[in-house]
């Protein structure tokens, strides 16, 4: 009888272990397939018609504290105001979320939303972003920064609200805006440009390692990570970071001419009512009142464009980059 007993544990066991090996294997095959194939640049386009989210949550509050004839009668107010909406042609605010990381990530998205608003908008639209970022490369966020203008040269009012950060490159986005909205408390500005490069040269003399460097062009790498910085190459490099400043501070300018850049362009953030004082946002004013106040008389939509992202890219953010340099030819 013991060794039954024994016999079924061990059987037990080694079942378990092989389903586990067996769903191992799975995964790994799926993150392999999905590593050979490019990431498919369609994706799902989701609209939700707030105006409809905001009446079912006043009616759902309702159904809990007015009496069962009053709430019909709100039930057939609510379904009347529906039809007449869709009759009178009252004008559309298309709402986006961007959350941005680094390298503005959330670009990619932006693009595919930005480009079915323009299908089908007209210049009694408008279009409200809500932003979030804390800024990241020049690249990705001048990028970023251009899609939005995309909205500008259509004609459409564009809106930028900052909840709780539009900093740096972030702010590069937000400053684009016919008009700028800031919590009480947002962290606004940072019209700044920064670079952090640590240097390991030390240690590689400490341990004996050589390490050498073959260039063409006096200025194809002016600091360096693992081989000796000079002056002359410090110098050059602290130009290119000037000379991003300075372009960034044009870039301000040209969409908000009021602000004193020789003031505000130091690299500091303000708070809201700080930055509303230095002209960098336009009123004090959360996303969600804003909203509010305007569903009383305008159609309220948000847009969001959801790409399905390999397993890989899922679990480990920036190992499907790291993957697609690996494939990159060279």
């Amino acid at each position: 009888m013991e060794f039954m007993i024994e016999f079924g544990l061990f059987l037990a066991k080694a079942t378990t272990l092989l389903v586990l090996a067996l769903v191992l294997v799975t995964a790994m095959a799926g993150v392999l397939r999905n590593a050979r194939q490019p990431e498919p640049l369609s994706g799902r386009l989701e609209v939700r018609h707030l105006n409809d989210e905001y009446r079912t949550a006043g009616l759902t509050l309702k159904a809990a504290i007015m009496p069962a004839k009053a709430l019909k009668r709100e039930r057939k107010a609510l379904k009347a105001s529906r039809k007449q909406r869709g009759e009178d042609g009252r004008p559309r605010l298309f709402v986006l979320d961007f959350h941005g990381d680094i390298r503005a990530s959330a670009t990619e998205s932006l693009r595919d939303e930005i480009t079915a608003i323009l299908t089908v908008a007209n210049d009694q639209d408008e279009v409200l972003v809500r932003l979030e970022s804390g800024g990241g490369t020049i690249p990705s966020y001048g990028l970023a920064a251009a899609q939005l203008l995309r909205l500008r040269d259509r004609g459409l009012r564009l809106t930028v609200a900052v909840d709780r950060v539009a900093a740096s490159g972030g702010y590069m986005m937000a400053c684009v805006a016919d008009h700028v909205l800031a919590a009480p408390f947002a962290i606004v500005g940072s019209i700044g440009v920064i670079a952090q490069v640590p240097n390991f040269n030390r240690v590689l003399k400490k341990h004996e390692i050589d390490f050498e460097q073959f260039m063409a062009g006096e200025h194809k790498r002016t600091v360096t990570l693992f081989g000796e910085n000079t002056d002359q190459g410090r110098q050059k490099f602290q130009q290119e970071i000037e000379q991003a400043h300075e372009l960034f501070k044009l870039f301000v300018s040209r969409y908000r001419p009021q602000v004193d850049l020789a003031e505000i362009a130091t690299g500091e953030y303000w708070y809201g009512t700080e930055a509303l004082k230095h002209q960098l946002a336009d009123q004090i004013l959360t996303s969600d009142e804003y909203l509010l106040k305007r569903s009383e008389n305008t159609e309220i939509f948000l847009i969001k464009k959801r790409i399905r992202r390999p397993l890989l890219s899922r679990l480990l953010p920036g190992a499907g980059d790291a993957l697609s340099r690996l494939r990159a030819p060279l």
